[in-house]
């Protein structure tokens, strides 16, 4: 099992500037929704678009290449990144939530919001939230929504001094904001959108909510939120997760049409004007060389980006890796992820470290010489010693991918078992079909090798397969894929293949 670098030692080896010790970094982390690692040009040069504020994060900062997302879709990635645990250890095994979904992270979970109080730093929260949150509802229909009630258990309750959210994805009802425990204005109107791209479900809709300003607000209040915790000189956390490129697919007028592709292609390219007002607001404030700068995305991208259009142009969101959106296929859950923080990482660095979005925690905590309670950060590996380049060895003993339907996968260094046949998601063979087929129930691919996932060499390799097998029952069984004492599960967890 590997065991994670103290600070102390770290030190000697970080590089420039200043200590953190003596300076707490800020932290902003932007979460692009349904996004491709082959729709950012810096980890595609076929792009047929250019993200010039990505890619110059890039270049300012550190690229990695094997990133991966907690999960192939939205809301058990998002319980990752916060808790630094994986979601199908909580009551969500396989899924989303949905629009008016009650919590799924316990208050009394230490996420990274609450770790980052206890060193001083203020925390806010501004986006697509997903991971649920308690509404008041009707006492003659218990059902139905109050919408001038107090809403309870979200951010706030998890750590964060401020949030401004709205609950589900952008095509989920009901369609209001809500700003630290109160719904900002209440329905007027019912709307629907059943265009392919622009799609969004029949819902209730705040008086203050147009779906196509969802974008552009949380990005002012991004900015609006760095700009003031800039002047005070204290510590900030603001994640920021974004509602876009997820449907509905709607790019304002100014970017409509400058991808020269079709209309999810401009949407990317809003998302990248976002990263830059991010970017522009941190330099403004002169807290940009003390600010560690994370851009990425919760998962692949969706099919409603239309993908044979796309690739008219060229274009292949998933880059050279099979799979999207909701599948166990690298396509999935492989993420562009890119790291500025100009007081301890080289410019223009590129780590080929695998790293998941469960590390956050425990990146965090190193960053400030810190230590976690034993019961926080389960599955976080620390990728600092990337960041300040003393990583010699493989960070991850190994990592854990998981699709839609609840499928498994175990990744080791080259090596990646898939415990289902077909995709466990939406491209096919789909699971369905992929039973009846009779396909392989285990599919072992060397990543290396073979990155598009087309040569399953299980058959000839069953010594390696039953060790990761027996590698990711011990992490199921633990509770934990870190050093430490044994945690608890919430509920059954089968991992093995088995119809759903």
């Amino acid at each position: 099992m590997l065991r994670f670098t103290a600070l102390s030692l770290l030190v000697a080896c970080a590089g420039p500037a200043q200590s953190t010790e003596d300076t707490p970094p800020n932290v902003v982390y932007i979460l692009a929704d349904d996004m491709g690692v082959g729709d950012v040009s810096c980890f595609n040069p076929n792009s047929a678009w250019k993200t010039e504020h990505i890619d110059r994060l890039a270049s300012q900062g550190m690229r990695f290449t094997d990133a991966h997302s907690g999960s192939s879709v939205c809301t058990p990635t998002r319980y990752g990144i916060l808790t630094g645990r994986y979601s199908w250890r909580s009551r969500l095994k396989r899924g989303v939530l949905g629009g008016g979904s009650p919590h799924l992270i316990d208050p009394k979970r230490m996420t990274v919001a609450s770790f980052l109080a206890q060193h001083g730093y203020h925390s806010a929260c501004i986006g697509k939230w997903h991971l649920g949150m308690d509404f008041t509802k009707q006492a003659e229909a218990k059902k139905k929504i109050d919408f001038e009630g107090p809403v309870t258990n979200g951010p706030d309750v998890l750590g964060f001094d401020h949030y401004y959210c709205h609950n589900g994805s952008l095509d989920m009802a009901p369609y209001v904001y809500v700003e630290d425990g109160r719904i900002t204005a209440p329905p007027d109107r019912t709307t629907v959108n059943k265009d392919y791209q622009g799609f969004w479900r029949k819902g209730q809709t705040g008086a203050d909510f147009v779906h196509e300003d969802v974008l552009p607000n949380f990005t002012r209040r991004g900015v609006a939120y760095v700009e003031e915790r800039a002047k005070t000189g204290e510590p900030f956390f603001l994640y920021l997760p974004l509602p876009a490129p997820h449907t509905p697919i709607l790019p304002t007028e100014e970017y409509r049409g400058r991808s020269k592709t079709n209309p999810y292609g401009d949407f990317v390219l809003q998302v990248d004007a976002t990263v830059g007002a991010l970017m522009k607001a941190v330099e403004d404030g002169g807290v940009a060389d003390n600010t560690i700068f994370i851009v990425t995305c919760d998962n692949g991208c969706s099919p409603r980006a239309k993908f044979d259009e796309l690739a008219t142009f060229g274009h292949h969101p998933s880059g050279p890796f099979r799979g999207h959106k909701a599948d166990i296929f690298e396509g999935g859950h492989r993420v562009p992820f890119v790291v500025r923080w100009p007081a301890r990482v080289e410019a223009g660095k590129q780590c080929d470290q695998t790293i998941c979005l469960t590390d956050l925690m425990r990146t965090c905590a190193d960053a400030l010489g810190a230590e976690l309670p034993e019961a926080a950060g389960v599955d976080s590996v620390s990728f600092f010693p990337a960041l300040v380049g003393s990583a010699d060895d493989a960070l991850r003993e190994a990592t854990v991918h998981h699709s839609v339907n609840g499928s498994f996968a175990i990744r080791q260094g080259r090596w990646k078992l898939i415990l289902c046949p077909g995709s466990g998601g939406w491209s096919a063979p789909k699971p369905g079909p992929a039973w009846k087929q009779d396909l392989p129930r285990m599919q072992l691919y060397d990543l290396e090798s073979d990155p598009g996932e087309r040569d399953n060499v299980a058959a000839t390799n069953e010594e390696r397969v039953e060790q990761m097998i027996a590698l990711l029952g011990d992490y199921v069984e633990r509770g934990r894929s870190t050093p430490g004492p044994n945690q608890t599960n919430e509920g059954k967890i089968d991992y093995l293949p088995k119809k759903r």
